[in-house]
């Protein structure tokens, strides 16, 4: 299966296929695992159960007024001024609304989480959301990936969901499915996590290392291909959420990690942790 049309074509994939496992076998190299361990040493208090729920986001609820359903969770959008809201009060909003079988509500509660203050006074991410409402199929396309997330697993709901939306791209309805694990376990495999362009650089700067040692990336072409700004394939997907949870588990067996964090907890680290290259 090829991420995308190619002129190399097969062998294109092949040398990625070989990337992915060379990635694999070495996980988090030693300086990233040491900017990781800085990052959990100045967070350790924010995150002491050992997950990312603490992680909070400001947005400015003004700026959503057009906007309905809106979820109880947040603040009303007559409220002056900024508010925030965590990760585990999203998850506690998107739960409710599941039982209510109200996916729009969980949908607008988990992009205007992903979207904080970026939403800009011109008005980019409240319309854009507007928008992707308005999608006729949008009721149909949630309701498929959460069926999907519960009878088969998460790569298939992430392919449920790519494309079928406009306005709605994988860095946000990642974070639409994220939310929707917590609540509804994946049939198979691993929960769904959140991938955008942070986290897609971030593994792009792992690949490219690991495939310039290895010899079968020499000039990074490779992983720039894979791990692009935007567009990821189910296959990406699939290879995205093997690797960190391997990677969770690489340091969870690390003094400088707590022993029961999962792999969203090394998302949220990796969205703001850098390191030296190496090599």
């Amino acid at each position: 299966m090829n991420e995308q049309d190619g002129q190399d074509g097969r062998g294109r994939q092949d040398r990625a296929d070989t990337v992915d496992r060379e990635m694999a076998a070495h996980l988090l190299p030693g300086p990233v695992v040491r900017a990781l361990g800085g990052w959990w040493e100045t967070n350790a208090a924010a995150y002491a159960d050992g997950t990312p729920g603490a992680h909070t986001i400001r947005y400015t609820p003004g700026r959503w007024a057009q906007i309905t359903p809106w979820p109880k969770a947040l603040a009303p959008t007559s409220a002056d001024g900024d508010a925030a809201v965590s990760r585990a009060e999203v998850a506690s909003a998107v739960a409710d609304a599941l039982r209510r079988e109200a996916l729009r509500e969980a949908l607008v509660a988990t992009y205007v989480w992903g979207k904080g203050t970026r939403g800009t006074p011109g008005g980019s991410g409240p319309s854009t959301l507007h928008k992707i409402l308005a999608f006729d199929g949008l009721d149909a396309a949630l309701a498929a990936a959460v069926t999907a997330l519960r009878e088969h697993g998460a790569p298939q709901a992430y392919a449920a969901l790519q494309g079928q939306v406009p306005g709605l791209g994988p860095a946000f309805f990642t974070k639409f499915l994220y939310f929707i694990g917590i609540a509804v376990p994946p049939a198979r495999g691993p929960r769904p996590l959140i991938l955008d362009r942070v986290l897609s650089r971030r593994l792009r700067q792992l690949a490219a290392a690991v495939g310039r040692a290895s010899g079968h990336d020499v000039d990074g072409s490779i992983a720039a291909w894979v791990w692009s700004d935007q567009n990821w394939s189910p296959h990406r997907y699939r290879v995205y959420l093997s690797f960190m949870h391997a990677a969770a588990d690489q340091l969870a067996a690390d003094d400088g990690w707590p022993s029961d964090a999962g792999p969203d907890l090394l998302e949220c680290a990796l969205f703001t942790t850098t390191w030296e290259r190496s090599g």
